[in-house]
């Protein structure tokens, strides 16, 4: 059963076209990365999925059910970092408890049973030391997890993530993505755009590049080609594959007028 289906959908912004003519089924149960340069339409694309940018043409399906302005899905989302203002003042706990306040009802304070699935949360991402702390204070790594958590206590389907593993340290990345291989055998739909094309050729099942539109789709040993990655990025790349792994790199470049390297001692 398709979670999301995307047929010849052109959307954007102020009547400039961002995505055109994109087909895109992801089944329910899939862990999927959407890789591409800066301006490629990965963020519009997952908030396209969200209902919050407009769809000129096609059709999109979110759980079998039309996405527009009036009629948003109901999946869980972190946004990128970046777009954050840390200087709300705010608490872990505050910042996780937001994710059910839609589910509050007539009462604005969160009840004890939210609390309770707020500290299980806490607990599995290993954050709950941190719940009375202002989460400017966190690493960030520890922010992803914040709001990874708020995304979770909606208990979604499916789980949309803008950038996860941008600016942390290697470690921080591969824990991360580990917690999400996790979630995803839990049963839940994971769909993340990622800069780290050598972290998705390593993790993740299937990758899909864009760049205005829909350029590959596929596991990363075969989606990760010369003329794939030329065709999405507009430059050369190196893709070596090496005892059953796929590593990516930019083409050295040669500066022919810098002038021959000195031995030390000379």
């Amino acid at each position: 059963m398709d979670i999301i289906s995307l047929r010849a959908v052109t959307a954007g912004y102020e009547g400039r076209a961002v995505l055109a003519d994109v087909d895109l089924q992801v089944s329910a149960g899939e862990f999927v990365g959407i890789v591409g340069p800066s301006g490629s339409g990965k963020t519009t694309l997952m908030k396209v999925l969200l209902g919050v940018v407009p769809i000129y043409r096609g059709d999109l399906l979110v759980e079998g059910s039309a996405v527009s302005a009036r009629h948003r899905p109901s999946v869980g989302y972190v946004p990128q970092l970046e777009t954050i203002d840390w200087n709300f003042p705010v608490t872990v706990e505050e910042v996780v408890l937001m994710g059910r306040a839609m589910r509050s009802g007539i009462w604005p304070w969160p009840r004890t049973e939210d609390r309770r699935e707020m500290m299980r949360l806490l607990d599995r991402l290993g954050i709950a030391q941190y719940r009375h702390q202002h989460i400017r204070n966190l690493s960030g790594g520890q922010q992803q997890r914040v709001f990874l958590a708020r995304a979770l206590i909606r208990n979604p389907r499916l789980l949309l993530l803008d950038e996860p593993t941008s600016g942390v340290d290697i470690k921080t990345r591969d824990d991360m993505l580990h917690l999400l291989a996790e979630l995803n055998r839990d049963g839940v739909t994971v769909i993340l755009t990622t800069h780290e094309l050598n972290a998705v050729a390593a993790h993740l099942p299937r990758v899909v590049c864009i760049n205005g539109g829909i350029v590959a789709d596929g596991p990363p040993e075969v989606v990760f080609t010369t003329e794939v990655l030329r065709r999405t990025y507009g430059g050369d790349m190196v893709v070596v594959r090496q005892g059953g792994m796929t590593l990516v790199a930019d083409s050295p470049h040669i500066f022919d007028d810098l002038p021959p390297a000195r031995e030390v001692g000379e």
